[in-house]
């Protein structure tokens, strides 16, 4: 059997807007402590953009950004037993989802919630009604070749302070 791993707490602010939501975190990113450690991973250098910032480069720094932007971060997979950072390896592993319900209820500012790519997607919405808005977003990944900025950029926009 695969050795059974535990994702991350999630990163999340009373007046937190947007939650965005990954699948599960990578070798890489289990291998850092922090969500998106693949260097390759496009989260932080797009988020950096968005928001016109240098590119946070140590968990102090993205955590920080979130806050100030409004962010919370947090993975639908809570627990899983895999192998390697393939979303078609973790859609067959799973152990236990996280309680994506309960965190959004403790956190009343939530305007809507951003799934990092199909297969965070797909779970949420079998899984979770919890009533506020909810979009599927390009992966940051870098497996994903068809990878579209702008669609972040238009739902994180509204965020960017003028």
């Amino acid at each position: 059997m695969n050795e059974i791993f535990v994702g991350f707490e999630p990163v999340i602010f009373d007046d937190t807007e947007v939650l965005i939501l990954g699948s599960f975190p990578s070798v890489m990113s289990r291998a850092d402590e922090f969500y998106y450690g693949n260097p390759q991973n496009r989260f932080w250098r797009l988020l950096a953009g968005i928001f016109h910032e240098d590119v946070p480069s140590d968990r102090k720094s993205k955590v920080d950004f979130c806050r100030k932007h409004k962010i919370g971060l947090w993975d639908v997979v809570w627990k899983a037993g895999l192998t390697g950072s393939l979303d078609s390896t973790l859609g067959k592993s799973i152990v236990e989802l996280a309680q994506v319900g309960k965190l959004v209820e403790a956190h009343p500012n939530l305007k809507k919630v951003l799934c990092n790519g199909g297969l965070a997607y797909n779970l949420f919405v079998k899984n979770f009604d919890i009533g506020i808005e909810c979009k599927k977003m390009p992966s940051t990944s870098p497996a994903n070749v068809r990878f579209d900025a702008s669609i972040w950029e238009k739902e994180l926009g509204q965020l960017v302070k003028v």
